[in-house]
């Protein structure tokens, strides 16, 4: 669901892939819905591609945002309300225990956050892929 949404460097908010074109992306803002070129030069980044940093391994940005949603039952995350930077890592601690707190800056918790709330607003609310069970035929059940 992730690898279609798009962040792109020095461009607030983020974007859905629409089409490609010859050395460039054709991208609609989650938030206005207009439709803009990225081109070879501009950083974008998929939401799948992104991770954070853990103690063992990196966690892929998938979970985390559906830590988050479980944590906050679905609503928005109200980074004002949470208080000074300390609060933010404490609350973000809350949702993933084993976050590196040496590598993991509260800016980038903090762009987390907006981003989960962007997804929100767009209606996307499925971060992490459902796999499908293998269905058993009439011989396996009995």
């Amino acid at each position: 669901m992730l690898k279609n949404v798009l962040s792109i460097s020095g461009r607030p908010g983020l974007f859905r892939l629409v089409n490609r074109g010859k050395n460039m992306l054709i991208v609609e803002s989650l938030t206005t819905g207009k439709r803009t070129p990225a081109y070879a030069h501009d950083k974008v980044i998929s939401l799948a591609d992104v991770s954070i940093y853990t103690n063992e391994d990196d966690t892929p940005l998938a979970g985390v945002l559906e830590a988050v949603k479980v944590k906050n039952g679905g609503n928005p995350v109200d980074v004002k309300a949470l208080g000074n930077d300390d609060k933010v890592r404490e609350y973000f601690g809350e949702i993933l225990p084993e976050f590196d707190r040496e590598r993991v800056y509260t800016t980038d918790i903090k762009k987390l956050f907006s981003w989960y709330n962007l997804l929100l607003e767009a209606g996307i609310t499925d971060f992490v892929e459902k796999e499908e069970e293998p269905e058993t035929t009439s011989e396996e059940s009995k």
